[in-house]
């Protein structure tokens, strides 16, 4: 290329090859995502030991399963408009870091008052964490690859709540509850500082903000070394069409436009509905199972086995980089009500509930890990990081109302069938919600090719 030419750093991408760099910064956003994961289910492994070490009524563990996940939607507001203005690396490391050091003082809680503040601290940094390595992968990747690869990364997060799942019914009977929460802390400290050396910032968002081309070229030549030294750059990429009075906006005012907010709204929606699943079941299924006269080792391993499942949004990427993603995910969250529902019938037999506890957690996690990919696919990259923020935030009301949801329940005497069959209602609601989202911004209409110069 000749000195001084402009480049289109989208099509730059999409014409290389998927270099070890960008391999990396994969493999560090799946990190920050898979000890996400195990931070966020611990709580709801560690609650039996709760129960008996401090002599609490399981209602009275709801603050403490909740606290976390109020934290999260706190953090998600917060850190997605900081992250489109000022950028990506050093907020996510600031983020994982401040996660890990809330965990491992949360191992030190004399009480359930004190933990509920540092899990809400966690919560905090899980918050913020998150997005922010859904964001950056998906401004690394290339657009036919974006998402299966924004997917594969975000398998990491039932994978880590699969991992707490097996390390827990292990750690637990030889070193106790604060075990768990201690490895759950030393692990994301490390991460965050080996990402400070690796991490990148985002070349996408240093072109839409207009840094400084020596700096851009400087990422760019560790996706291709030979590279020569540009003075211009493009940011191409596809939107959707819309209204006069909505171009150029950014951030919040971007992603609450009138282009944007009915997507937007049924993003939160659908989003939310999964949380109130999955999190009804990472946090209560443990109890509910012994309940159902299943001993506690064994009640752990096969609730392990419903956040293992989410590795199918692997295959569910590849059908969103092929289909309407819109309509595969949506199709997902109808197959996970029918899922939900079937779990409440198999108690009975302890073979047939470990087979539809991972066929279900396979089906609801596959499709839930595909939404921070579909919300990125819809933004562009002035409100990016502000959208799939936001949907996590807002979504975050789920997993907050989740415990209290399931805990009413067992106060109403609802049997281990009736809470599922409730259970599976809010996959159903999700369905509805993608479907007017696909109906009001039809993603078969030709979008228009953004340009931003710096």
């Amino acid at each position: 290329m000749e000195q001084g030419k402009v480049l289109d750093v989208q099509q730059f991408i999409d014409e290389n090859r998927f270099s070890r760099f960008q391999g990396v910064v994969f493999l560090l956003a799946f990190l920050v995502i898979l000890v996400d994961g195990f931070d966020t289910a611990a709580i709801g492994y560690i609650a039996p030991s709760l129960v008996k070490e401090w002599g609490i009524s399981k209602p009275e563990l709801a603050p403490v399963l909740s606290a976390a996940l109020a934290g999260l939607g706190l953090g998600a507001v917060l850190i997605g408009p900081i992250a489109d203005r000022l950028g990506r690396k050093y907020l996510l490391c600031g983020m994982v870091f401040l996660f890990g050091v809330a965990t491992l003082i949360s191992s030190t809680a004399a009480d359930l008052s004190e933990l509920v503040k540092w899990r809400f601290l966690t919560g905090l940094g899980l918050g913020g964490a998150m997005p922010l390595a859904v964001t950056l992968s998906n401004e690394f990747a290339p657009s036919k690859r974006r998402g299966f690869l924004t997917s594969a990364m975000f398998t990491g997060f039932p994978l880590g709540a699969a991992l707490g799942g097996f390390l827990s019914a292990w750690m637990i009977p030889q070193w106790g509850w604060r075990s768990v929460l201690e490895l759950g802390g030393v692990l994301p400290i490390v991460l965050s500082l080996v990402m400070v050396f690796l991490l990148p910032e985002s070349v996408r968002h240093m072109v839409a903000r207009g840094a400084d081309p020596r700096r851009i070229c400087g990422v760019l030549r560790k996706i291709v070394p030979t590279l020569e030294e540009h003075r211009a750059f493009v940011l191409g990429e596809q939107q959707r069409r819309v209204h006069a009075e909505d171009q150029g906006k950014s951030g919040v005012a971007l992603i609450l436009s009138r282009s944007y907010l009915v997507g937007s709204a049924m993003l939160w929606l659908a989003y939310g509905m999964g949380i109130v699943i999955f999190y009804a079941l990472i946090n209560w299924m443990p109890i509910l199972l012994k309940d159902a006269g299943i001993d506690p080792k064994s009640s752990l391993l096969v609730t392990s086995l419903f956040p293992l499942g989410g590795v199918g949004a692997l295959l569910l990427g590849v059908l969103m980089d092929r289909f309407n993603a819109t309509r595969v995910v949506m199709l997902g969250y109808v197959a996970t009500a029918v899922c939900v529902y079937l779990i409440g019938q198999a108690v009975g037999n302890i073979g047939w509930l470990v087979a539809i506890v991972f066929i279900g957690g396979a089906v609801m996690n596959t499709t839930q890990t595909s939404m921070p990919a579909l919300a990125a696919n819809f933004y562009p990259t002035a409100g990016r990081a502000t959208g799939v923020a936001w949907m996590m935030a807002i979504g975050r009301v789920g997993a907050v109302a989740a415990p209290f949801l399931v805990a009413e329940l067992q106060r109403r005497q609802f049997g281990f069938d009736q809470i599922f069959a409730v259970l599976a209602i809010p996959g159903a609601v999700a369905a509805l919600a993608l479907f007017v989202k696909h109906n009001y911004h039809p993603e078969q209409a030709e979008p228009e090719l953004e340009l931003r110069r710096t």
